[in-house]
């Protein structure tokens, strides 16, 4: 007895739609924790503060580009155990 080709093949990685999505999310992330981490240290430095800004905005930036990252990671893993549950609903198998 032979087992059904099936039509697509079988791999856990995310689609091109939500790879970008993620990719978007991260930067736009990015983006917007280096305006928070840079508006911190303009609000509380007098004078020449070029290093700390500079400073503020980097980490404002990784971490909430690293937070993202996680968030993203973990949507992604969501959407991959949703699609096999599906998958395996769809082939009559039971959980």
């Amino acid at each position: 007895m032979s087992t059904p080709i099936p039509d697509k093949p079988l791999s856990a990685i995310p689609s091109v739609g939500v790879r970008i999505a993620a990719f978007v999310s991260i930067c736009l992330s990015g983006f917007a924790g280096a305006l928070i981490g840079y508006s911190l240290i303009e609000i509380q430095c007098d004078g020449d503060c070029g290093l700390a800004k500079g400073v503020g905005l980097l980490v404002g930036a990784l971490i909430a580009a690293i937070g993202m990252a996680v968030v993203a990671v973990l949507v992604m893993r969501a959407l991959g155990e949703w699609r096999e549950a599906n998958d395996r609903e769809d082939a009559g198998h039971a959980f």
